[in-house]
Parts: C-alpha cells; structure tokens; sequence
C-alpha cells in the first residue's frame, strides 16, 4: 500500500502532485472509495459534518470527493461485520484509493481491526490510502494521550502500519492546544521518530521510503 497521510487534505498543488504520482495516472481516470468512520468516534463531529464530508461541502477547506475522480463510493466500516467481506473486499480490491477522513483515531483503528479492513490492508500493494488527520494518524504506533477521546481499549495504540508518530494541524488558528509548544511537549511522550505537520503539509511512504511533501510548516521532533 502507498500512503499519503496528510493533515487536512489535498490542500495545495504540491501534494495534489503527489497523489497523481502515488496514483500513477490522473484523478479522473481512478476510483476513490470514502471512509468517514473515525467521525463517529470523535464528541466534536455529527451527523451534519459526516454529511459534509461525504457531500464535499466543508465550508473553506479542502474536500476529498470533489478532486475529480472517475467515481466516489462510501465505505463505512461499522457496517461491514454485517455484510461478509465477500462482498466488501472486491470494493476495496477495486478502488485505486481509499480516502480516509478525520475524527478519532483510536476508534477508527477499533473499527479497522472489527471490520477485517486492518487485515487486508497488507494485500494491496498498488492501493493508494489518503488519510486526513486521524485517517493519517491510524496508521502510526501511537497518537498520545492528548488525542485519545474514546477510550475503551485503554490505551493509544493505532496500527503502527509506519514506525512513526504524527501530531497534525500544527499551529492550526484558534486551536491552542496545536501549537509548536504543545507538539514538543507531545513529543516527549512519545517514542521513537515524530512530526509535526501543517495542515499544508503530508507524509509519503513508499516501499518504507519517507518524504515530506509540504507548502506550509513541519518538523521533525524525534
């Protein structure tokens, strides 16, 4: 699988650019499928902002499903312990990409593992998985305390799919618990490799290859 994990999106033409290259041909020409569920896990989002999401319609930010592509479909993965994965997985194994929005990213891992997704995530080489904030932050070792707000599992352990942790929406206006102090102090808490990204910045992973691709401010902490 490439990765694509990003802090608020495809939010400017360096990191557009780097999707198509993942993607390895135009937007137009791939399939996306939407994954909302780390929102239902997180008390700040609703039924309207899942709404938004799905509908493209965040006010002043960036949108996953109106890049362009050739189709969108929507994949919730609470549903699909109900279904078989003989009929979700060829949806997966189809789609070019999975675009993974925001919300709470030790649910999302919960619901990842329940629904057999985490599971198949090895298989796909050629998939392209796009995570904004918490859909990025699911496939680190870790999140910290301070981003945890479903706690049942007891802990802040995600995937650990890299070997790094991402604190995102650094220095985001009017979120003072995202400032460059607060990523430090984050940071000691956790161990090994971690940034702290813009929401104009992402992370490529490919083949274990790490590259930072950002219009904005990131650093690395550890």
């Amino acid at each position: 699988m490439k990765l694509l994990l990003t802090s608020g999106g495809i939010t400017n033409a360096s990191i557009r650019a780097a999707l198509v290259e993942l993607l390895g041909k135009p937007i137009e020409e791939s399939s996306a499928l939407l994954i909302p569920t780390a929102q239902w896990g997180q008390p700040a989002c609703s039924p309207q902002s899942v709404w938004k999401t799905v509908a493209g319609r965040w006010e002043g930010g960036a949108s996953l499903v109106d890049l362009g592509w050739k189709s969108v479909g929507v994949l919730e993965l609470t549903a699909l312990p109900g279904i078989g994965a003989e009929r979700w997985a060829p949806w997966v194994r189809e789609a070019d990409v999975l675009l993974v929005d925001g919300g709470e990213a030790v649910y999302l891992a919960h619901w990842m593992r329940e629904s057999g997704l985490a599971e198949l995530l090895p298989s796909l080489d050629d998939t392209v998985w796009v995570g904004v904030s918490a859909g990025s932050m699911v496939m680190t070792p870790r999140v910290g305390a301070e981003f945890v707000d479903w706690r049942p599992e007891g802990d802040d352990a995600t995937l650990g799919v890299v070997d790094f942790s991402i604190f995102p929406h650094l220095d985001y206006p009017g979120w003072s618990s995202n400032t460059r102090e607060s990523a430090h102090r984050w940071a000691t808490r956790i161990t090994g490799v971690a940034y702290a990204i813009d929401d104009q910045t992402a992370i490529s992973v490919v083949d274990g290859t790490v590259e930072v691709i950002s219009e904005g401010r990131w650093e690395q902490l550890r």
